[in-house]
């Protein structure tokens, strides 16, 4: 294929600004790879030149939609492998049309007015379609050319040819509608404090805040925290102080301006366009330097620069400015978003002053909430207890431990409020349950309508009798809480009228005496009688539930949350501490010693009788395999925290290789796998209060006991990326074999007394030393010595299990009933010391379950069916 013609024109006829539009298009269409330098590309060109937008506004049409609408056509163009873009010939012509226009007005050069002149008279192509699509026709410009010289330009520079997305430069002005552009994008900070909810506490915050802003140099604070820590109600508190003056007088006047990422971000369809917006907005606070100093506010700095090539653009146009000290910052971001900063643009990060901003402690909270308080009664109608609000930060930290306080708390107390109004001007519980259930059973029905097999038809005569029960229920509970509800309505509007006559009646007193008669002995009297009839109605529905939020309340709230019971959470902890060797026996059998010696343990821990920097408690569980060393571990789990998922559960098989207890604290910045955190800090951060684990613990590399000896010292851990982890409110359990034989070969009256186990810990100890360095044994709080399992253990484990399969056949609506023959018969077949119970699960598992389901399968057992289990010639029978 022959290359194209080389087209040239001499522009000496023309401006510094006209060629350097030209040449400006030319390196547009380089860069776009298209063959020829078309009239779209120079319409794209002029359009960035702030005189030209000015020109095409007073034209009547809207600049922005014109650019869009070009850039769209130019993107329809063909594009070239490679090779260098020559004028067209329709370009050609235009150049040439600007020249007439040019002699025509009789100056030497063709400028840029002389450009748009020809540009307007296209009719043809990408420019003259969108020129007419925005409504620009031949001469639309002319009569509007001064705005060229009324809007200075760019000065041009090495760098500015071909630039996509150049901006005006600082000193240019900026016309009314590029203000009014400008703050669409942000939002009055001080106005908006005055008609927000009180701050309360964060003093100390607030004034490192205003040390920070009256820094002489790096006065850009970045507040630093994780999500829901107060980082927007401490800015809230800074401009509340602006707006009272309780500020130094430097700051007195300022402007806190809060920059709406989500909209500077939103829709732009040109490179360059976002920063071109925050240049824009830069320049309009600096402007306006007059009505106050401007200080310019960013929530989430490290997201908003992390968004793709719009985020660098950002950063770059935001590093300028802060290293020009034009504008004075202030951001927040999370440690994670500092971490990425750091990595990205440390630069940018070193202009910034931090603050790291912590989560509130409780009874921080709780200061917080009494002062929201008043705010949520008056949103929902209600009256909050003293007790709601304690419960709500009680709970919050202790059962919601991925949200940070206070923000969890509020989130607890308003979501608490919101279903205690529903529930009083809704429709209350029972009812709204009840409609659901006849809805669902009138659904049911229709759907069994025509089924004449007899399953349907029993199923639907079941149905037809439960409907025939719930209607009336329903229409004379429905029926009683409108008449309420009516009756409310009533008495909130007497109340309101009474409130309003009776303000009437001493103004009236003052200058209208008839007025003042009419109301006190006719109007008022009759108000009063209405309203004790709408209460009398209101009170003979039945007693109104009640508009207090308690603690109960808060806590039927957590469970819908987290779906632990509520009399689990409101469970006092004194009875239950008290209880705690009963609960634990309910899931492990026969080692009654143990129990008792972990629960001490934790009652010493629990009352505050230990280091609070310490985890709650600290043990080593030493005996045979199989005798429910991890079984008390869940059970303690559950016990304590209401969760056995509270329990965290590390294999220290796994962690015997010293790259692998790197793991637990996670890789640093950089390696691979730094994003995912280490094992053990993880789940701590997730759920700091929770049982700890560590399975076979003698197994571990080297490198793990010096982690677990400042877990054990310090309670606290730091993890790859630098964040802490607190393991202070966790009880950390350790399992091993060691010493298995002894206890084996032990008498068992030895654990049946302090004295004996006393004994026998002496006599393992020797093992452990052995095995475990001195620093580690001294930091653990107590070595429990679990006993080898004897047959009647293996009785009360044995209900247990059978309690587990009876779960199972729950779905068959079957259940199961074994004779004590039947129990000894599996004890017997599966009794081994050193194995302890677990292969009694397996016997079960062979002799019971197996020929269970065979029975089941060919014996066909109805619904409701009772399977008895015994033992005749030495196997198990099954008989409905």
């Amino acid at each position: 294929m022959a290359d194209p013609p080389k087209t040239e024109l001499d522009l000496a006829q023309f401006t510094p600004s006209a060629k350097e539009l030209v040449a400006t298009s030319q390196a547009l269409a380089d860069e776009r790879k298209h063959a020829e330098v078309e009239p779209i590309h120079l319409l794209v060109t002029v359009l960035r030149d702030p005189g030209v937008t000015e020109v095409v506004r007073r034209a009547g049409a809207e600049p922005r939609a014109l650019a869009v609408a070009a850039e769209n056509a130019l993107g329809k163009l063909p594009r070239v492998a490679s090779g260098e873009a020559y004028l067209s010939p329709s370009l050609l012509e235009l150049l040439r049309r600007a020249e007439r226009e040019a002699k025509r007005e009789k100056v030497a050069a063709a400028g840029v007015e002389h450009l748009l002149i020809a540009l307007s008279q296209e009719i043809r192509g990408g420019a003259g379609e969108s020129l007419a699509a925005a409504g620009l026709g031949p001469g639309v410009f002319r009569p509007h050319l001064a705005a060229l010289t009324q809007v200075a330009r760019p000065a041009a520079s090495p760098g500015a040819v071909g630039t996509p997305g150049a901006v005006v430069a600082p000193e240019a002005p900026l016309s009314p509608a590029m203000r009014e552009e400008a703050a669409r994008f942000t939002r009055d900070l001080v106005a908006l404090a005055k008609l927000g909810d009180p701050v309360i506490g964060r003093t100390l915050e607030v004034r490192r805040l205003l040390q920070i802003l009256e820094r002489r140099a790096k006065n850009h604070p970045l507040l630093v925290g994780d999500p829901g820590v107060g980082k927007s109600a401490i800015l809230r508190a800074l401009a509340l102080r602006v707006a009272s003056g309780d500020v130094p007088s430097n700051l007195l006047r300022a402007r806190l301006v809060e920059l709406d990422v989500g909209s500077i971000m939103a829709g732009p369809k040109l490179r360059g366009e976002v920063e071109e917006r925050l240049k824009t907005l830069v320049r309009a606070l600096l402007d306006e330097r007059a009505s106050g100093e401007p200080v310019l506010v960013i929530e989430g700095l490290a997201e908003m620069l992390s968004q793709g090539q719009a985020g660098a653009g950002l950063a770059d146009v935001l590093r300028s400015v802060l290293e020009r000290g034009e504008l004075r910052v202030v951001a927040t971001t999370t440690p994670e978003g500092v971490r990425r900063m750091q990595e990205r643009d440390a630069p940018l990060l070193r202009r910034f002053t931090a603050l790291a901003i912590d989560a509130a402690t409780p009874a921080q909270t709780v200061e917080i909430l009494r002062g929201i308080v008043p705010r949520y009664e008056s949103h929902h109608q209600v009256t909050i207890t003293e007790s709601a609000v304690d419960a709500a930060v009680k709970l919050a930290s202790r059962y919601v431990p991925d949200r940070f306080l206070p923000d969890s708390a509020v989130d607890l107390l308003d979501e608490t409020a919101a279903q205690k109004r529903v529930e009083v001007e809704g429709l209350p519980a029972a009812l709204d349950t009840m409609l659901r259930r006849l809805e669902s059973l009138r659904a049911q029905r229709i759907s069994l309508a025509g089924d004449t097999d007899r399953a349907a038809v029993a199923q639907l005569a079941k149905i037809d009798d439960e409907i025939r029960s719930l209607e009336p229920e329903v229409a004379g509970a429905r029926s009683r809480m409108d008449a309420q509800r009516g009756a409310r309505l009533a008495v909130l509007a007497l109340e309101k009228e009474l409130k309003e006559h009776e303000t009437a009646l001493d103004a009236a007193r003052k200058g209208n005496p008839a007025r003042a008669g009419e109301l006190e002995y006719v109007v008022l009297p009759d108000l009063r009688r209405r309203l004790d009839a709408a209460r009398a109605v209101v009170q003979s529905g039945g007693p109104e539930t009640p508009r207090t939020v308690t603690e109960e309340d808060v806590a039927r709230t957590l469970e819908l949350w987290t779906g632990i019971p509520v009399n689990r959470m409101l469970e006092g902890e004194a009875d239950k501490l008290l209880r705690m060797e009963d609960r634990l026996r309910q899931r492990v059998v026969g080692q009654d010693e143990g129990i008792g010696a972990l629960a001490r343990a934790v009652r010493r821990g629990r009352i505050g009788l230990r280091d609070p920097g310490k985890p709650i408690g600290s043990f080593l569980f030493l005996g045979p395999s199989g005798v429910g060393k991890t079984e008390l571990a869940k059970a303690l789990a559950e016990f304590l925290f209401d969760d056995e998922q509270a329990l965290t559960r590390l294999d220290m098989s796994e962690f015997m290789e010293r790259h692998m207890a790197q793991r637990l604290l996670g890789a640093p910045p950089g390696y691979v796998d730094s994003e995912q955190g280490g094992f053990l800090t993880e789940a701590v951060r997730k759920r700091p209060y929770s049982v700890l684990l560590f399975d076979e613990i003698e197994k571990a590399h080297g490198d793990v006991f010096n982690l677990l000896l400042q877990v054990l010292d310090d309670g606290r851990l730091t993890d790859g990326r630098g964040r802490l982890a607190d393991f202070s409110n966790t009880v950390v359990i350790m399992t091993s074999n060691i010493g298995s034989g002894r206890i084996l070969d032990a008498a068992p009256h030895l654990f049946e007394s302090d004295e004996g186990r006393s004994a026998l810990r002496d006599v393992l100890l020797e093992d452990l030393k052995s095995t475990f360095r001195p620093e580690f044994l001294n930091r653990i709080d107590d070595v429990i010595v679990f006993r080898p399992l004897r047959k009647e253990d293996l009785l009360g484990i044995v209900d247990i299990q059978l309690r587990k399969l009876g779960r199972l056949l729950e779905g068959r609506r079957l259940s199961l009933r074994l004779t004590d023959e039947a129990k000894r018969r599996l004890v017997e077949r599966s009794y081994e010391p050193a194995f302890g119970a677990r292969p009694l699960r397996r016997t079960i598992l062979r002799e019971l379950q197996d020929p269970l389901a065979e029975a089941i399968l060919s014996a066909g057992y109805p619904e409701g069916t009772v399977i008895d289990v015994g033992v005749r010639d030495d196997a198990f029978t099954f008989q409905g």
